[in-house]
């Protein structure tokens, strides 16, 4: 293997998860590498809410500080770059990127995020992040007691619905279609003054990603300040794949209580790998997983 480019661990994505991995690692005196494609799926997103000492501070900011601490361990490497293919060569991996490097490692950590799969309506990429939201916890706050809207059917927009209700006061779901909630669902919502709105939405309005009405296809349109939805998902790096990991019925990377993929030495972190979304939850889960990490190279060494 060529010198300067064998490491313990070669992460894979150096958004949230991935940075705390290395921070662990690193303080493990690991050598680690951080390969990032610098594409994280919250980069429109104007502030990150939810987080414990990082409350109201835009992810890009977030990022960078956690850049900066992570580098500061001489055994940590940053590199800004794609990784194209990996390999499983039993007793180590070999990663290939973009610009044509290659590095080995004992261990590898993908945590290379999710890759949003829009709805096909005019408006809503725009929005993403900045008025039309997924979370009520991360967004929810901010736009309290606003004209809000629900962008769902079926027991998705019931659910969302139990959530938002405390947030609001103006609340509507939008089904895009014809309402796929059971006659008890809809008795609930009604009895709460939530319209169901059944129309077809043609695309959103709105100005620099902030809604100012829904259009409808049948021309009407309806004023909104936020809109929730969950859009299809599907992993933002094909590799864990390629390289045999496994992917739950959700489509998050399969994982056991201590971030293994079923692939032996290959582990994940952050939202490829968990249901939950957010920053705060990525951070924590790469610092386990860093942990994990570590925990697996003790016992092969000692």
């Amino acid at each position: 293997m060529e010198t300067g480019k064998n490491f313990d661990v070669i992460i894979i994505g150096g958004s949230y998860a991935g940075l705390s991995a290395a921070m662990t690692l690193g303080r493990s005196l690991r050598s680690v590498l951080v390969i990032d494609s610098n594409q994280a799926c919250n980069r429109q997103t104007p502030y990150s809410h939810n987080f414990l000492t990082q409350d109201g501070v835009a992810p890009a900011s977030i990022k960078e500080k956690a850049q900066q601490q992570v580098l500061a361990y001489p055994t940590v490497i940053l590199r800004q770059d794609l990784v194209t293919d990996g390999e499983n060569l039993g007793d180590h991996f070999r990663i290939t990127t973009l610009k044509n490097e290659t590095f080995h490692a004992k261990k590898l950590i993908f945590a290379t995020g999710l890759k949003d799969i829009m709805p096909e309506v005019p408006g809503v990429s725009e929005c993403w992040g900045i008025s039309v939201i997924h979370c009520p916890y991360c967004h929810g706050y901010e736009v309290r007691s606003e004209k809000t809207g629900i962008f769902a059917n079926g027991d998705l927009a019931f659910h969302y619905a139990q959530l938002i209700a405390n947030l609001t006061g103006d609340l509507a779901i939008f089904t895009h279609g014809k309402s796929l909630l059971t006659p008890e669902q809809t008795r609930q919502i009604r009895s709460r003054n939530i319209p169901i709105i059944e129309k077809e939405i043609a695309r959103i309005d709105h100005q620099h990603g902030k809604i100012q009405q829904l259009v409808f296809q049948d021309g009407s349109t309806y004023p909104l300040d936020a809109l929730y939805t969950r859009p299809h998902f599907k992993q933002h790096c094909p590799l864990p794949e390629k390289m045999g990991c496994l992917l739950t019925e959700q489509g998050t990377l399969q994982i056991d209580m201590l971030q293994r993929t079923n692939v032996k030495h290959i582990f994940a972190c952050g939202d490829n790998a968990s249901p939950i979304r957010s920053v705060a939850s990525a951070v924590a889960a790469g610092n386990f997983a860093g942990a994990a990490v570590n925990k697996e190279l003790v016992e092969e060494e000692f």
